[in-house]
């Protein structure tokens, strides 16, 4: 590896906003909000997100079909003759 060409590589929390929901994961992200948090008495930055696996609706189970102009239902019409 060459010498001071890599981003430093350090624990970094990431908030999923919409939940309140936190994790800690190391990263390479240069810029956060320069809030911190204290988690086990250590002190980390945070990034907040607005999606994570806390909240998304495929990890939740929670997906919802939209349906724009009653297309699915014309979909499953028209296949479900064959």
């Amino acid at each position: 590896m060459k010498a001071d060409i890599h981003p430093e590589y350090k624990d970094v929390v990431f908030q999923d906003i919409s939940t309140g929901e936190t994790f800690i994961t190391r990263s390479t992200i240069e810029k956060t909000s320069g809030d911190t948090i204290t988690l086990d008495g250590k002190d980390y930055p945070l990034v907040r997100v607005e999606v994570s696996s806390a909240s998304h609706p495929f990890y939740t189970g929670k997906q919802t079909l939209v349906d724009t102009e009653g297309r699915v239902e014309k979909f499953k019409q028209k296949y479900a003759r064959r």
